[in-house]
């Protein structure tokens, strides 16, 4: 016998028993994006490597030690599985110079590539919902993107979530910060580990999200950039934070979030949990104003988030939520002529807008009732020859309750409708 191949490590199958429940994820996503009037854009997975450096950052972890890179043996391009959305969508709307006639709002969905640790919930190939809007400077947009998942926890139903919200200020802003967290963290340089080390001339904003537990007390002494900001920047973040109040959306004031990425500017927002231990992180985002002129294109304000959707289906999961397999009926067949009836019969079903798995291959009718049962359709629908002869078809329900209905066919497509 061969040796079976497996997935690569980090890589997975969704596999049939799963995907009804990340199709409601997904579904119900679409639906609440389509309320606040979001459009949805499809990029490529592979962008040039230079993309990633001039947007991410050349010193973020990411950039540093998770892209999957590679030079194309055909022409010599640097090329990279995108490891976030953001700057693929910037690229596109730059250029298709999208935002020619007005502001847009995107949307896009599809997975993503980092060379991780792998653990629950951080995989090597992951799946994100990334939203965007360009030419909005207001505080609306921030405000209204954070109701946007507010609303969309809601419609899930996932209560146990956390807002936390910051603001890194303007660029000159960081910039002066950035020398006095130098000053602090080098006072304090017996305490750093050796990954703060590595960021302490780099970036060392980082540094205040590390989750080293001997740091803890030294990084909550740090000066605080919101101490430090200019009137416009600290005008900005108090409008969002009382739009926020004015929606009844509450959140934690965290001045340690930075967001890993350099191109984030004033608001930066995650939303959490407790229930997924480490990776507690379902959301987050925040605006890059100057990301779009950074690639090329005119200055545009820009403002948005990605969704880790592999983190809240196992949210979703522990919250025991479920979805329908959605099958309405699973067509059993007995008898000649009821064999040869059936795909035609399961034709008109579907003609009608009802889902049905025509059984193949004979066998018993128990044998056949235990593959309808295990399909998890709603109707086991039996086809007899005495049925196939009066036009008519029985209908036994297999979920909850009710009696079993011997109808014409019509009859029984309307049942199934109802």
């Amino acid at each position: 016998m061969a040796d079976k191949f497996q997935s690569i490590k980090g890589f997975y199958d969704i596999l049939p028993e799963q995907t009804a429940l990340w199709q409601k994820l997904e579904d119900t996503a679409r639906q609440v994006l389509g309320q606040y009037g979001y459009r949805n854009i499809r990029m490529p997975i592979v962008e040039p490597t230079d993309l990633f450096i001039r947007s991410v950052g050349e010193h973020t972890d990411i950039v540093e030690k998770e892209m999957y890179s590679w030079v194309d043996a055909l022409n010599g391009d640097k090329l990279t599985l995108r490891p976030e959305g953001t700057a693929g969508c910037v690229r596109a709307v730059v250029e298709h110079s999208l935002t020619y006639n007005g502001p847009q709002r995107l949307w896009y969905m599809g997975p993503m590539f980092r060379h991780e640790n792998v653990q629950k919930g951080r995989q090597r190939q992951f799946h994100q919902i990334g939203v965007e809007a360009f030419g909005y400077a207001q505080p609306e947009v921030d405000a209204e993107q954070i109701m946007l998942l507010a609303r969309l926890w809601r419609a899930l139903g996932l209560t146990d979530v956390e807002l936390q919200l910051n603001t890194i200020g303007d660029a000159a802003e960081r910039a002066e910060y950035r020398q006095v967290l130098i000053a602090y963290f080098e006072q304090h340089a017996d305490l750093l580990d050796e990954d703060a080390k590595r960021r302490l001339h780099t970036n060392p904003l980082r540094i205040l999200d590390s989750k080293n537990p001997r740091m803890q007390a030294m990084i909550e002494g740090a000066p605080r950039l919101l101490d430090t900001l200019g009137g416009e920047s600290r005008a900005h973040f108090d409008a969002v934070c009382a739009l926020l109040n004015a929606a009844n959306i509450p959140f934690v004031l965290n001045t340690r979030l930075v967001r890993g990425l350099d191109y984030y500017n004033r608001t930066v927002f995650e939303w959490v949990t407790t229930r997924l231990g480490s990776q507690g992180t379902i959301a987050g985002g925040g605006r890059y104003d100057t990301l779009v002129e950074r690639l090329g294109g005119d200055a545009t304000p820009a403002c948005g988030f990605g969704i880790g959707l592999e983190r809240v289906f196992l949210l979703m999961q522990e919250y025991g939520i479920e979805a329908a397999q959605g099958l309405d009926g699973y067509l059993v067949n007995l008898g000649e002529q009821a064999e040869r009836l059936a795909p035609q019969v399961a034709e008109q079903l579907r003609d009608a807008g009802i889902s049905v798995a025509l059984h193949t291959g004979g066998g018993s009718f128990k044998s056949q009732m235990k593959k309808a049962d295990r399909s998890g359709a709603r109707f086991a629908l039996i086809l007899g020859d005495d049925e196939a002869q009066a036009g008519q078809i029985t209908l036994k329900p297999m979920l909850g309750g009710g009696e079993q209905q011997r109808l014409d066919l019509l009859q029984a497509i309307q049942h199934l409708k109802e």
